[in-house]
């Protein structure tokens, strides 16, 4: 079975690498008590993490480690694609070069975390508000007014709309990653 490569923002990976595990993790919170006992506190869900190892190899082999560096070096999140793994928004938090390089040859490993958007959702709902704007009815689209923390990719997936769509739907929106609370963005349905 051959799967799509892998993605993160503007990287293709020319193969899958080849080993990569996903963490799931709960916070869990020991607070000790008089006599030897305990009580422990669930925190909730961490963020998830993806972790791997692959390998470049043939006579661009460095380049093409020097290439994966240079997305690394760009900062910021961007939609994590693995063919197995669903699509997320993450950030690239680790990249480790595993030997010293050879021009033909360069092992690797890498780590992503995934970018939790609904942090401030929940926070607002305890307050009494909604955190992600209000939406207005407009025919055939909806408009959603930006709050703080909204990405496009965020707004996207909250209606279900594939973000081509939602970045076709505002040509208004010159810069995808950057848009500002208060600003309006149309929802095609």
């Amino acid at each position: 079975m051959l799967l799509a490569p892998m993605r993160y923002k503007n990287y293709i990976w020319p193969h899958n690498p080849a080993v990569y595990s996903i963490t799931y993790e709960r916070l869990v919170a020991s607070h000790k008590v008089p006599f030897g006992r305990y009580y422990m506190q669930d925190l909730g869900l961490s963020c998830r993490v993806m972790r791997g190892q692959g390998e470049f190899a043939g006579a661009d082999a460095y380049e093409e480690f020097k290439r994966l560096a240079t997305v690394f070096y760009g900062g910021g999140p961007g939609l994590l694609i693995h063919p197995v793994w669903q699509i997320s928004n993450a950030y690239f938090t680790a990249l480790r070069l595993e030997q010293e390089p050879r021009p033909d040859y360069v092992r690797y490993s890498f780590e992503f975390r995934e970018r939790y958007d609904e942090y401030s959702e929940a926070l607002s709902e305890l307050s009494g508000g909604t955190a992600t704007g209000a939406e207005e009815s407009a025919g055939r689209s909806s408009v959603h007014l930006v709050a703080g923390g909204d990405t496009m990719w965020a707004i996207a997936l909250r209606y279900g709309v594939p973000l081509a769509e939602l970045l076709a739907a505002n040509p208004g929106i010159k810069n995808p990653n950057l848009i500002r609370v208060g600003e309006r963005v149309v929802v095609p349905c």
